[in-house]
């Protein structure tokens, strides 16, 4: 793919757009950017850069001139695809294309896959280290943290991309192809983005539209809605088989994985006894005078929390809230009732949370997170937990999950 002289827009100066930025100039293409921020919220060092290479860029909005004369319109996965970027684009024949699009063009190495609603990062970490373990190259990136074009550069081609996936880059995939496609598993995410469960589903599907009968995907058997997709063109290949109950779904998966590519059973368990976990996944923070913080900031569903209620084997006081991601609560009230003896609530979907869990457990609202791990301090007796496990998306206080948890953290590393 000749990017020289191509003129291309970058929507969307998040990690991943910046990286895709600054990729795209080191191929000598006529690189463009449209923002929704303004320029003062644009870091200095990152607008110097812009103005030393002589980009040409907009900020507070967009203009339809810059996106219509684009050879293809490159948006970051925070812009929606009914935006007006993406429809002027169409309308004018332009092409669009999401970050991990343009880093599989140049990448020579196959490429294993993973999306779900729940679970993405810790077996995308697991498949990695498995391999590593192995004695093969392999390298983490996408939805994970580090953006794809990061990490393409210099790839051989026997070096593995582990690649975590969400819906939001299958939105932009066009020849997208891995290797290994695994599908976790399906529930309610991101509908206040997408219109409902079906085209949530859809989209999810799409990780396997160009693979051919030479690749793999790897699916969840005791997934309902999984079980169901069909038409599938790659060696199709079940974890969590009838035969595994009882066994981690996670590790079921991974151990699938490392069947494809040939690994021993014994460099798996290896890798699965030395594992210590996701950082703001069910993470433990703290034990303070007999009570355990554990910080579970990824979970951003109410199946995510569901997890993380089921693995608890002491009295829980939750933390909830964040931003409402238009999510079905009401499916844990059961599980609520029986795991957790106090609820605390804040930020913008405290009041749906409350109404949602008021007739099965106490309830206290508070402003903000300081407040609620100061509360959840005074009320914890010993042999308690205190679970952050929002069941939001954090964008209604904090840029996202990683500073979410990290905030946690500190608030309870300070607690004396």
């Amino acid at each position: 793919m000749n990017l020289k002289g191509k003129k291309i827009t970058v929507v969307g100066l998040g990690k991943s757009g910046w990286a895709a930025v600054r990729f795209l100039k080191a191929r000598e293409a006529d690189v463009r950017i449209s923002e929704q921020k303004s320029r003062d919220e644009i870091p200095e060092d990152f607008f110097s850069w812009i103005k030393q290479e002589k980009i040409v860029c907009e900020f507070g909005g967009h203009t339809s001139s810059l996106i219509r004369e684009s050879g293809f319109l490159l948006i970051s996965p925070g812009v929606r695809f009914d935006s007006e970027p993406v429809r002027w684009a169409e309308e004018a024949g332009v092409p669009v294309i999401g970050e991990i699009e343009l880093a599989a063009r140049f990448c020579r190495g196959p490429i294993v896959a993973v999306t779900g609603s729940n679970g993405k990062t810790t077996v995308s970490t697991l498949i990695h280290q498995v391999l590593v373990n192995a004695g093969k190259k392999a390298v983490l990136c996408g939805n994970i943290g580090t953006p794809f074009v990061e990490k393409v550069d210099g790839l051989s081609a026997d070096t593995v991309v582990v690649l975590e996936v969400s819906s939001f880059q299958l939105e932009t995939i066009r020849e997208f192809h891995p290797f290994v496609a695994v599908f976790l598993n399906i529930s309610e995410n991101h509908l206040d983005r997408h219109a409902d469960l079906n085209e949530y589903f859809e989209i999810k599907k799409r990780i396997f539209m160009n693979q051919t009968g030479d690749d793999f995907a790897v699916l969840n058997a005791a997934d309902p809605l999984v079980k169901t997709i069909d038409g599938i063109p790659s060696a199709v290949r079940w974890f969590c088989r009838p035969e595994e109950n009882g066994t981690n779904p996670n590790f079921s998966a991974v151990k699938t994985v490392a069947g494809v590519f040939g690994i021993d059973e014994s460099a798996v368990e290896k890798t699965f006894a030395d594992f210590r976990g996701v950082e703001h996944r069910l993470e433990k923070v703290r034990d303070f005078r007999g009570v355990e913080f554990i910080n579970d900031s990824k979970s951003t569903t109410a199946e995510a929390a569901r997890w993380a209620l089921a693995s608890m084997t002491k009295p829980v006081i939750m933390l909830c809230g964040g931003r409402d991601k238009n999510i079905d609560f009401s499916v844990l009230r059961p599980l609520v009732a029986r795991k957790v003896k106090q609820m605390i609530v804040f930020g913008e979907a405290r009041d749906k949370i409350r109404r949602t869990f008021q007739e099965d457990i106490g309830i206290r609202e508070c402003r903000n997170l300081e407040e609620a791990v100061y509360y959840a301090r005074a009320l914890a007796k010993p042999s308690d937990c205190v679970l952050l496990s929002p069941m939001c998306a954090s964008f209604d206080a904090f840029k996202n999950f990683e500073e979410r948890g990290l905030t946690f953290k500190q608030l309870v590393t300070k607690l004396s």
